[in-house]
């Protein structure tokens, strides 16, 4: 079934051997970018049939941190996007990215798609540098992977939009991800997996910025990786030298992280 989506030349033992020790080893946290990943006929027809997000979505994002369109409602994507979602999401995929990966705890895919699904960012679009939220809403267990499928077949690099990964420290980006068609970039979250595409992007007003986004979880972590007082949202970074971010933590926000005190915040979430 692999074969079906993905390009025959990653599915070699040897070629998944040589992407586990490139993920592990890649700076400035694990992570790897594939070019021609999936078969070129599946990408093209989910780029036909990507919708316009202005007029179809979950959500809009318009502030200081970030200025995009998202759907996370498979029921209002094409069928042949919401299948390969679902394949993406599947036991078999599952499996491949626990090989790539080389996470030990079982790899969850997210049914309700939280922050993920199909994203859109049009001219003059972004997204600021952060690290992501590390507990499911609704499962409560912890975020492990974001996996990014670029869409474009006509972008060009003056339009801006390549993912930027930052150092612990915030000091610098040391790998820029390109934005390119058939482009995949995997990398594990914790709380300092600093990535974004920071500068609005230059792209004429008939195009966009098209990617499909999917996270992936366990139940449990390593300890080395656990959070510590950190509160259970977006945490956004300004890039060395600028205020360009506002980071505005809730109650809610701490009281997802703590176990304990869940039954408080569901208190919270029917007001």
């Amino acid at each position: 079934m692999l074969n079906n989506y993905i390009n025959n030349k990653y599915l070699a033992n040897n070629k998944i051997e040589e992407m586990r020790e490139n993920y592990i080893n890649a700076k400035p946290f694990p992570h790897i970018e594939l070019s021609d990943f999936f078969l070129i006929d599946h990408v093209r027809e989910i780029l036909n049939n990507f919708p316009d997000l202005q007029k179809i979505n979950t959500y809009e994002r318009k502030n200081k941190n970030e200025k995009k369109f998202g759907l996370e409602n498979q029921e209002k994507m094409p069928k042949n996007i919401s299948d390969f979602i679902l394949f993406l999401n599947s036991q078999i995929f599952l499996k491949f990215l626990q090989k790539i990966t080389g996470i030990n705890e079982t790899l969850l895919p997210d049914p309700y798609l939280i922050g993920g699904g199909l994203h859109e960012t049009k001219k003059d679009g972004f997204l600021k540098i952060h690290s992501d939220f590390y507990l499911h809403q609704y499962l409560k267990i912890d975020r492990r992977l974001n996996l990014l499928l670029y869409l474009n077949d006509d972008w060009k690099d003056e339009y801006g939009g390549h993912l930027e990964l930052w150092d612990k420290t915030m000091t610098r980006c040391d790998k820029k991800i390109e934005f390119k068609f058939n482009h995949l970039c995997i990398f594990s979250t914790d709380n300092s997996s600093f990535h974004g595409y920071p500068e609005p992007i230059k792209c004429p007003n008939e195009k966009s910025r098209k990617s499909i986004a999917l996270y992936y979880y366990s139940n449990g972590r390593p300890k080395k990786e656990l959070m510590g007082s950190m509160p259970n949202t977006t945490n956004w970074k300004s890039r060395s030298g600028k205020n360009e971010v506002d980071n505005k933590y809730t109650i809610k926000d701490f009281l997802r992280k703590v176990k304990i005190l869940r039954s408080i915040n569901n208190i919270f979430k029917k007001k």
